[in-house]
């Protein structure tokens, strides 16, 4: 019902409407009964019959929509109703859901009629096949599972941290708890396995291996990898990554068969995980050792001991020799002021020397980059950002400026970062500025 009709078809004047219907309101539909349903003709039943089933159907989509919405995340039971092309299609009492081929356990084959459950991970207010999803092979699926099993998780005083799975073969949880005295892996396994053994049958033989979490991520990875013995963990926090040292014997068990048990613990934890064996990883020390001692001797002229001792007391490279406080050189054996001083100086040197013949480089490949563009480029300008001496604080603090990033502890690398940020300007059309040891346009 409209003020003023455009299509005689679809819309009607309000005048004409109140003349039908005196209580008639705009934006109302009216409908007008038919005495003789055969004046329609076979096609225009046939459109009628279409629409109302289309608009039942409509109707029964919101219907569901509505009653599943807030279902979303549980899980849900049913029973076997059919295959279609490896999909199945679970009948959940008012209606059916669907089961992807991608989302069913592979070991497993169930038959109609048999009553199933699932997680519901999808609630589909449109759709012109099946609503409803459900997924078996979600992570999320074993969490709830191990919540319906173990009433501490349902209270809240056991928490699972992660889930990691090969749906079907192997998955590892890692659970904690809000109260000391209470074992969140024994919560979870329960008197003589009952509780564990119950989320075991359902996933049809899935192993599960219950592992306590913890904020250390050595500690974490330590108990991730179980079964197997850990000897040594070593965190790269930049990298994100841990090196695990293990017996000789138990390489194979903390892989695990086609690497799935250190896959499944690296997914648990969110790291990289390299792993070795203790042999390995004393050949790599030794390795690393001669590898620093024959630094030390080539560039500040040392005897082979006087270099071991200082890899001995963990110095890895030039520049923590060079920019160390004092002290830390003092406290090795046989290292007076005077020697120290002499370390730092023959460090300083060298670095300077390996960073004017980097700049030299990068100086004429940028002149030969730049130069077409009207680009000056010297070596005032890339030795504005080079620490001066005793300035390494204020230097940190313009690599930092500059490229927020990452910090750049060797020379060359940062020529190479200034080459990139002046290359970028300058193709862009800006006027570089250098005024501090920054650049600015």
């Amino acid at each position: 019902v409209v003020e003023e009709a455009v299509d005689d078809q679809t819309e009607i004047s309000y005048e004409q409407a109140t003349q039908l219907d005196p209580e008639v309101q705009l934006g109302d539909e009216l409908g007008e009964k038919m005495e003789n349903i055969t004046d329609l003709g076979r096609i225009a039943a046939q459109s009628a019959k279409q629409v109302i089933i289309h608009r039942m159907k409509d109707a029964e989509r919101e219907v569901i929509y509505d009653m599943f919405k807030d279902r979303e995340g549980e899980v849900v039971s049913g029973i076997v109703q059919r295959f279609e092309r490896g999909n199945m299609i679970v009948n959940l009492g008012r209606t059916d859901a669907i089961l992807p081929k991608e989302h069913q356990i592979p070991k497993r084959s169930f038959k109609q009629g048999d009553r199933i459950r699932a997680f519901l991970t999808e609630v589909k207010e449109n759709a012109r096949d099946s609503q409803l999803i459900l997924s078996r092979t979600a992570d999320e699926f074993l969490a709830k599972l191990f919540s319906m099993e173990v009433p501490e998780i349902a209270e809240g005083i056991v928490k699972i941290m992660g889930v990691s799975r090969e749906p079907g073969f192997r998955a590892k949880i890692a659970v904690s708890s809000t109260e000391s005295d209470v074992d969140p892996v024994g919560a979870c396994v329960g008197m003589k396995g009952s509780r564990v053994q119950n989320v075991v049958q359902e996933l049809q033989g899935e192993r599960i291996d219950i592992v306590t979490w913890s904020p250390d991520p050595a500690k974490y990875v330590y108990n991730a990898l179980a079964p197997a013995h850990v000897s040594m963990v070593m965190v790269d926090e930049d990298a994100n990554s841990l090196l695990v040292v293990v017996p000789n014997d138990q390489l194979s068990l903390a892989i695990g068969r086609r690497g799935q048990n250190v896959r499944l613990a690296s997914q648990l934890t969110n790291l990289d995980i390299d792993i070795m064996t203790e042999e390995e990883e004393s050949a790599r020390r030794q390795a690393e050792f001669e590898e620093r001692t024959k630094l030390f001797m080539d560039t500040l002229d040392l005897d082979e001991f006087f270099a071991q001792l200082l890899v001995a007391e963990g110095f890895t490279n030039l520049e923590e020799v060079a920019y160390v406080e004092i002290d830390e050189l003092l406290v090795i054996d046989g290292v007076d002021e005077d020697t120290a001083n002499e370390l730092q100086a023959r460090a300083r040197d060298h670095l300077e020397a390996l960073s004017k013949a980097a700049l030299d480089t990068l100086t004429k490949s940028l002149a030969q980059a730049l130069g077409p563009r009207g680009v000056r480029v010297n070596q005032l300008a890339l030795g504005a950002v080079l620490p001066p001496e005793g300035g390494e604080e204020g230097y940190l603090h313009t690599l930092q400026e500059e490229i927020p990033t990452r910090r750049f502890p060797q020379l060359d690398d940062v020529a190479a970062a200034l080459l990139l940020i002046i290359a970028n300007q300058a193709l862009n059309g800006e006027v570089i500025h250098v005024d501090g040891g920054r650049f600015t346009t």
